[in-house]
């Protein structure tokens, strides 16, 4: 069986603000609300421009599970036009607008959602909010910290956390919905339920037709005083061909500026407690509008491209800061090592970076490397490191002392003598005693950083 919907969609600039930031939009396979931020940073112009790129989902050809790869598609082309904007004219930096999409294939719903806007479906006389608010508050609620009444009440009800703002970051929540003949679906900007209770709004939703609904829920955020703009979109799950055709509705900014008309000015407003508007002297002064607080919007950046090359130079002297410091600090070391056959000392790091040489020779030594006991020559050829440069002089001295050591300990005995023949006359020749061999001090050969060495750890020197 296939649905289809009977919708309307209502905007309101509210009894405070001069300027509509509100966009929506309601056709016969898409419902989709915009809520601008920003004030003077052109939150109308944010809100307009996402729903202009996303309405183009309002087609039947899109069915099923493909709908969540369409609406964040959508989404994210609408993110990268409100990008477009502020290159094309810096002070637009700090603005984004909240999106809230339902799509609609005849059988079920795809949700899209992003900001503080709402989603609500109202099924057998229960309203269910379907959206998750992406507020300082609900992070609250979420961690236990406050009760759902506590947050309607809460300070900072409505400090945004995400939203559409031209930064790669803004990714929506996502998910398929059941959907059935007899649901009444909800979309409003935060203006509603701000000020009005779910009672309240499920009273509203329950009679009526879509049109007197959104007239009915915008008149009660109204008398509750909401300073903010108020926008809905109601649509019946019906069976029958819907009473609104399907011609699609666009309301709020989007309507305003598609026709020319003023929401594009950027207008702050300040309510004061005086009574000529200075917010001078009678009562308690004046106070900001909440919608500034409420996104706390940046101020613009004149010069942004000035600005970025000055980030970029910065950048770059760091980079280049840091790497004149280690390739200097590399020049300041020393080692023993093997230059072919012979020890010698290096200066520098003897590591690998592709067009960059970090070591060279500072000193070739007449000393050979197979001159050295087998320890001291693998020491040598692993390098050994120094301190500094006397250092590595006092390693070579060291080795060059083992080296002569060894030398030395290699050198051939002395001949031994002959005896002597027995005279003819039969005399027992005189045997002197051969006087014995000075004894001369055993030296011992040491290796660097290991004292003396055993004259039998002289192998494998050649």
């Amino acid at each position: 069986m296939t649905l289809s919907l009977d919708y309307a969609a209502l905007s309101d600039v509210g009894r405070v603000r001069r300027n509509n930031e509100d966009s929506a939009y309601a056709g016969p396979h898409l419902l989709l609300l915009a809520d601008g931020m920003g004030g003077a940073a052109a939150g109308e112009v944010a809100s307009a421009a996402a729903v202009q790129v996303i309405r183009r989902l309002d087609t039947a050809t899109i069915s099923g599970e493909d709908m969540i790869e369409a609406l964040a598609g959508a989404v994210h082309r609408a993110n990268e036009r409100l990008s477009e904007l502020v290159e094309e004219d810096p002070e637009r930096e700090g603005m984004g607008s909240t999106v809230t999409a339902l799509m609609f294939d005849g059988q079920q719903l795809g949700l899209a959602h992003l900001g503080d806007s709402r989603a609500y479906r109202m099924r057998d006389g229960r309203l269910q909010q379907l959206s998750h608010d992406h507020t300082f508050v609900q992070s609250l609620v979420d961690e236990g910290r406050i009760s759902q009444e506590e947050a309607f009440t809460h300070p900072h009800r409505n400090l945004i956390l995400r939203v559409l703002d031209g930064r790669p970051d803004s990714d929506p929540d996502l998910q398929i919905l059941d959907v059935q003949a007899g649901d009444r679906l909800l979309l409003c900007s935060d203006g509603l339920p701000d000020y009005v209770s779910d009672d309240v709004i499920s009273a509203a939703m329950a009679d009526g037709t879509p049109d007197s609904v959104v007239v009915d829920l915008i008149t009660h955020a109204l008398e509750a005083g909401s300073n903010d703009n108020v926008t809905c979109v109601v649509a019946d799950v019906v069976e029958t061909d819907p009473a609104s055709g399907s011609s699609a509705q666009l309301v709020g900014a989007a309507a305003e500026l598609a026709q020319g008309g003023t929401a594009g000015e950027h207008t702050v407003v300040v309510r004061t407690s005086g009574a000529d508007g200075d917010g001078g002297s009678g009562g308690a002064g004046g106070h900001v509008d909440p919608e500034e607080l409420r996104y706390a919007p940046r101020p613009p950046k004149r010069f942004l491209w000035l600005r970025r090359l000055g980030v970029l130079v910065v950048v770059l002297a760091i980079v280049v800061g840091g790497g004149w410091f280690a390739y200097s600090w590399t020049q300041k070391q020393y080692y023993v090592g093997t230059d072919g056959d012979y020890v010698a000392i290096f200066k520098g790091v003897d590591e690998q970076i592709p067009g960059l040489t970090l070591t060279r020779v500072y000193e070739q030594k007449t000393l050979q490397v197979d001159k050295l006991p087998t320890y001291n020559r693998e020491q040598v050829e692993g390098n050994i490191q120094a301190d500094d440069l006397d250092a590595a002089q006092t390693i070579v001295n060291e080795l060059q002392r083992a080296a002569d050591e060894c030398a030395a300990q290699q050198k051939p005995p002395p001949p031994t003598p002959r005896p002597t023949t027995p005279p003819a006359s039969g005399k027992p020749p005189v045997s002197t005693p051969p006087k014995p061999p000075a004894s001369t001090p055993a030296s011992t050969p040491t290796t660097p950083g290991n004292g003396a060495a055993d004259p039998d750890d002289c192998d494998g020197v050649r």
